[in-house]
């Protein structure tokens, strides 16, 4: 799972929200973990998060592939109105400036790997991308609704060569505007509390529609709608089973409290 793991603040007019564990890499692979498949980020922590991999609760993910750097963590200040909608974002990339070399180095010594490609800055996913379909690699990717409209296009060469894309409803109608999603062999499809879709080369294959669970927290939803979804379908569910898995693990974890940051244990 290629992306970020963070130190997150999230904001609602109903002062539900807070401090907490965040970042794609770390809710997909979470997710997938918890699906019964071996996940793995591949990211950059600081010295602040450094000890996350060694708490309790987290231990279901492989933190092998995770690199430690001086300076602080990813950051995001996190603001949704009462829809539930992301209305800003302010962000602190700190350590992760370095993601793409730590990337780029693990994709070396393990060309082999299956990967989730999580396209949100500060990762070069162009290049990142690039070097998967060099190595022949199997990969999926995802996409943040914020930096879409750069991440999209810097993807789109790369598009007919990955196996599952997830994108929400905003950002299909701009992959379609890029694109030919004729060509692409799995796209998933979310819209918030409205049917999930799968389309399978332009022909859709499955449509969920969410359970209706009020929400404490949104942020991480469609990352673990796609962890869930990878893990089922690389056990050989079908798209309706995997998509089904996803959008109830999804519901689950909006429901559900948010992840603390691990204090750190002192010696």
């Amino acid at each position: 799972m290629i992306g970020n793991v963070s130190r997150d603040v999230t904001r609602y007019p109903d002062d539900r929200g807070g401090v907490r564990l965040g970042g794609a890499a770390l809710f997909v692979a979470l997710a997938a973990a918890r699906a019964g498949r071996p996940a793995a980020p591949v990211c950059v922590l600081g010295e602040d998060l450094a000890h996350v991999p060694r708490a309790r609760g987290l231990d279901a993910i492989d933190w092998s592939a995770c690199g430690e750097a001086e300076g602080t963590s990813t950051r995001f200040d996190l603001r949704y109105d009462r829809l539930g909608e992301l209305i800003d974002v302010r962000t602190d990339y700190g350590v992760a400036e370095g993601l793409t070399d730590h990337v780029l180095a693990h994709v070396e010594r393990h060309p082999e790997g299956q990967y989730h490609v999580c396209c949100r800055r500060p990762l070069d996913a162009a290049v990142v991308l690039h070097r998967l379909v060099h190595h022949g690699a199997t990969f999926s990717v995802d996409f943040f609704l914020p930096s879409t409209e750069e991440m999209l296009p810097a993807a789109a060469p790369w598009l007919s060569r990955v196996s599952t894309v997830f994108v929400n409803a905003a950002e299909y109608r701009l992959l379609q505007s890029i694109t030919d999603t004729t060509a692409l062999p799995e796209v998933v499809v979310t819209d918030g509390p409205r049917a999930a879709r799968v389309w399978a080369f332009g022909r859709q294959t499955a449509s969920v529609i969410p359970p209706t669970r009020t929400p404490r927290e949104v942020s991480g939803a469609g990352d673990t709608l796609a962890g869930t979804f990878l893990a089922h379908r690389s056990r050989g569910a079908t798209p309706a089973q995997a998509l089904a898995e996803g959008v109830e693990a999804a519901a689950r974890f909006v429901a559900a409290p948010s992840i603390p940051i691990p204090a750190q244990r002192r010696a």
